[in-house]
């Protein structure tokens, strides 16, 4: 049964060595308890506090997390340790605390097992445990290498350090053991009363589980092989390409058939033909949104130019915005967006402050002037720091491979606008070109919330919305 490959899925139903180490774990810590003479759990009653036990387990393999568990919830104090960075999650969910070397060094090997760690690493585990010794009550080891004599972890130097009653108990005894003062079989006292165990049959303590759960690996092999597979009545079939079968084959009609073979190594790696590199303008798209955007600007105040009164400005107005407005920009938006949307629309709400630039400019009260002042003030705070805010959220949807970005193009065509439509009104002689200036802004504003539709375009959404608050400041001005 040892033979079974324990890396092998469907294999673990069959694992002995899994299902016996479970019950070792457990036994380990009721061993312990039972030479220990103290209660496990802390208590504090009217006779007196006592303090509850903290328990150290080196090697959190089955036998590690079933001795974790069970001291746990014997209300102990319980604190592990193993060359395997992986196993720190098992160890936290049975409410253990994991604890590491400061030495980076990765101990898993093939199986599941751990694998023989260096000469420095030893060293800095050896540091950690033997401060551990001094803390903790009941040790309890667990470490094995398949094949190898088991790894020292806790010398006798560190045993001498435990408080007197304190209680070891090595289940790698049959190998070697893990403490330098573990006698195999036997229970061992040290000069200051340090209680050692190392006994073999741990799980023949707990004889009627035991049998269970092996005759469970063993019934559940046989019937892998058998009618629950061919589907025959009393028909078993030993197939050579089930690797649990396979793996423990000894002899079939009189040929040696163990060890199995080793499956074939993975094909080897095709080199990677080196491709020209292709060259990609990136401000390329960036030019031509700036031009569009200029067409767009210049298109708009033309009209504005070219109005015969202001009803036509009105109509025109309406007609642009009903039909941005009409394409349902908010709802496009992803989800993930939605924050800087709203800081977006945080900013755009802002421009209250046009009502508080009228009334400062029109008023003949102190107090509505106040007012006024304050208006302003506040909602070019509202404005600044939304537009401030979406940017840095956007910032963290930024990755460091992303390609350079050239958004301050569009500060050309805005700039443009601006001075198109500075000199047309100080002329005098296009009185609409105010009214196109607001459907402008309008526009502008709009498509920054549309530009939050995705990913890909809302930085130019924010810049959108940027230039139309400007735009409609500057119109009021």
């Amino acid at each position: 049964m040892d033979c079974i490959p324990r890396t092998l899925s469907r294999g673990q139903t069959y694992d002995a060595l899994s299902s016996q180490a479970n019950i070792t774990g457990y036994r380990a810590v009721v061993e312990a308890s039972n030479e220990f003479g103290r209660f496990f759990a802390g208590q504090m009653t009217a006779a007196g506090k006592v303090a509850p036990a903290k328990v150290l387990v080196v090697g959190t393999g089955v036998a590690g997390l079933a001795a974790i568990q069970t001291a746990k919830n014997m209300g102990a104090i319980v604190r592990a340790f193993d060359v395997r960075p992986v196993t720190k999650e098992q160890v936290e969910a049975m409410g253990g605390q994991f604890l590491e070397v400061d030495y980076e060094e990765d101990g898993s090997g093939a199986g599941g097992y751990a694998k023989e760690m260096s000469k420095e690493w030893h060293a800095a585990a050896a540091k950690m445990l033997g401060k551990q010794c001094e803390e903790v009550d009941i040790v309890i080891t667990t470490a094995a290498i398949p094949g190898r004599k088991a790894p020292l972890m806790i010398t006798k130097e560190m045993v001498s350090k435990m408080k007197s009653g304190s209680v070891t108990v090595d289940l790698a005894a049959e190998s070697g053991g893990n403490i330098g003062t573990t006698v195999k079989d036997e229970k061992f006292i040290t000069d200051n009363g340090v209680k050692c165990l190392g006994y073999t049959d741990l799980a023949s303590r707990l004889p009627t589980t035991s049998s269970s759960l092996y005759s469970n690996n063993i019934s559940k092999f046989l019937l892998s092989m058998g009618p629950q597979t061919t589907k025959v009545k009393d028909y078993m079939y030993i197939d050579h390409e089930d690797d649990a079968v396979r793996g423990m084959l000894t002899v079939e009609n009189g040929k040696l058939m163990w060890p199995a073979p080793l499956p074939p190594p993975p094909p080897p790696k095709k080199e990677a033909t080196e491709v020209a590199p292709v060259e990609i303008d990136y401000r390329a798209p960036y030019v031509v949104g700036a031009k569009q955007a200029g067409y767009l600007g210049a298109s708009v105040l033309g009209m504005g130019c070219i109005a015969p009164d202001p009803a036509f400005s009105a109509m025109f107005t309406t007609f642009a915005l009903s039909n941005i407005i009409g394409v349902q920009v908010v709802l496009g938006v992803t989800h993930a967006l939605h924050s800087p949307l709203m800081a977006v629309t945080n900013a755009i709400s802002g421009t209250t402050a046009l009502g508080g630039m009228h009334l400062v400019a029109h008023s003949e009260s102190a107090g509505v002037t106040t007012l006024g002042a304050l208006a302003t003030t506040l909602s070019t705070v509202n404005i600044v720091g939304g537009f401030i805010v979406t940017k840095k959220m956007l910032d963290m949807f930024k990755r460091p491979d992303d390609p350079p970005e050239y958004y301050h193009l569009y500060g050309i065509p805005a700039a443009g606008t601006m001075a198109f439509y500075t000199a047309g009104s100080m002329s005098g002689h296009v009185p609409e070109i105010d009214s196109a200036a607001g459907t402008l802004a309008g526009l502008l504003c709009i498509g920054g919330i549309g530009g939050l539709s995705s990913q890909s375009t809302a930085r130019l959404g924010a810049a959108s919305g940027q230039a139309g608050v400007a735009l409609a400041v500057a119109s009021t001005l």
